[in-house]
């Protein structure tokens, strides 16, 4: 599978980490960056891994930050990305089954390596549903997305 992985300072060192490991078990992953633990601002990796997501450059993403708070937010800003913030199994396997999440988010400075790495697993082993009421609730996600966009708040002015 092809995944994009992104993280800002506080998640590069899990971001490497995370990163191997799916190189090991035969992932093709783009790295988005941040390339070290100098400061940068988490909105940039969100962006770029949903732009690669949004783009079919990846089919699912992993961000990672300090508490996966902000790249969570910050990538659920771009229409067509389900982005979940993960500190369980329960939630990294459900988020895609009934929720067709798309990017798994991690909090670097509340998990552990060995836990990202699980979750990330679980997250890439499921595979959504497709039962009706999960798509139906999708249909409603995606009302929502177009209903907010920047075109359809542009053509209400």
């Amino acid at each position: 599978m092809r995944i994009a992985i992104g993280a800002d300072h506080a998640g590069f060192l899990l971001k490497q980490q995370v990163g191997e490991h799916l190189r090991a078990a035969g992932h093709d992953v783009l790295d988005l960056g941040t390339f070290s633990t100098a400061p940068v601002d988490y909105p940039d990796y969100s962006e770029a891994v949903a732009k690669a997501i949004i783009g079919q450059r990846a089919e699912r993403g992993v961000l990672i930050c300090g508490s996966g708070v902000g790249a969570s937010v910050a990538a659920n800003k771009v229409p067509g990305i389900r982005a979940g913030l993960c500190h369980d199994g329960y939630s990294a396997h459900q988020g895609v089954e009934d929720d067709d999440m798309n990017v798994i988010v991690l909090g670097a400075r509340v998990i552990g390596s060995a836990l990202a790495i699980e979750l990330v697993e679980t997250f890439l082993r499921a595979k959504f549903s497709g039962l009706e009421r999960h798509v139906h609730r999708l249909a409603k996600v995606r009302a929502i997305e177009n209903e907010f966009s920047p075109q359809m708040n542009a053509d209400k002015r």
